[in-house]
């Protein structure tokens, strides 16, 4: 999307990242979403959170990772409470003005002044969610669980066989399909056999020349370790081989935690804005496994408390 600055919180928001980046897509829709969980949850896990006890965890966790950012906002029917929400207005810095939310269980719609009679806690400083990132990486090994599988089917012991009639044709198809479940005994009529040539024929002998499946499965353990590295998950990022030194295995720890401590700086600056402003108990993110960059202690990872 082309655009002139200043550029403004909808450039890239909940809206736009949540599309795919992918420029090839996997045909089964569902294996496709098997991983979008999946990565989800992975993604997810990076942090710990404190919140009130009357907060649902998992709406607040989803919503934040998925759409980019929630309102904390007063209610009279709730109380305090994170809700989804869509944005509006600008304020001198091109930021949201206001917040705007519907929620059926709630009079009417509600547009708060963000940090006068609301916060909005944003993932990431452009208000954007992980979806864009999770649908690029799950497309990619959608794509590869697709190649193994196809590889596998392909890679079987092929035959080959001759039918002077379609009646024969079906007999032989019936007992490859016994011979296949393993039945120990089958028993066909002398008349399917063929004077100039065997029953079955190897319609390909060398299934080692294109069994590639092993190679897929550690380029989809890339992929992953790839997606780690992006949300801040440890990872060796290197193949397992002998003399690994302890300098390789924690070469990427750098890469890995940047994009992380943004978003953790980020949701910790706008929580203790929501503390003040409504007097939370609680109400912080922490790293759930604390960054050890070359085996020295980083120090306390709560930001902004």
């Amino acid at each position: 999307m082309a655009m002139s600055a200043p550029y403004d919180y909808t450039y890239i928001n909940a809206a736009n990242s949540a599309a795919s980046p992918s420029t090839v897509h996997c045909k089964n829709a569902a294996l496709t979403w098997y991983f979008r969980r999946y990565l989800v949850q992975k993604a997810i896990s990076v942090f710990t959170w404190k919140m009130p006890d009357w907060w649902d965890p998992d709406f607040f966790r989803y919503g934040l990772y998925c759409c980019g950012y929630l309102a904390i906002v007063n209610t009279n029917e709730f109380g305090v409470i994170p809700t989804l929400c869509t944005l509006g207005g600008y304020n001198v810095f091109y930021r949201p003005r206001y917040a705007v939310i519907a929620n059926p269980l709630l009079k009417g719609i509600m547009e708060p002044i963000i940090d006068e009679q609301c916060t909005v806690i944003r993932l990431q400083p452009d208000f954007g969610g992980i979806m864009d990132l999770v649908n690029y990486y799950a497309d990619m090994l959608a794509l590869c669980a697709e190649a193994t599988g196809i590889n596998m089917v392909n890679s079987k012991l092929g035959f080959a066989a001759g039918a002077r009639s379609k009646a024969a044709a079906e007999s032989l198809k019936k007992m490859y399909d016994q011979l296949q479940q393993g039945n120990p005994l089958v028993v066909y009529d002398k008349q399917l056999e063929d004077v100039d040539r065997p029953l079955f024929e190897f319609f390909s002998q060398d299934l080692r020349q294109n069994f590639i499946s092993n190679e897929i499965l550690m380029c989809m353990r890339k992929i992953e370790q790839e997606f780690c590295t992006k949300i801040g998950l440890p990872n060796a990022n290197t193949d397992k081989r002998e003399r690994l030194t302890d300098d390789e295995v924690h070469s990427n720890d750098e890469e890995t935690q940047a994009l992380a401590a943004l978003w953790l700086d980020t949701v910790n600056r706008e929580c203790a804005k929501a503390r003040e402003m409504f007097r939370l108990p609680e109400f912080s993110a922490e790293w759930r496994i604390k960054p050890d960059v070359n085996n020295v202690d980083s120090g306390p990872a709560v930001l902004g408390s």
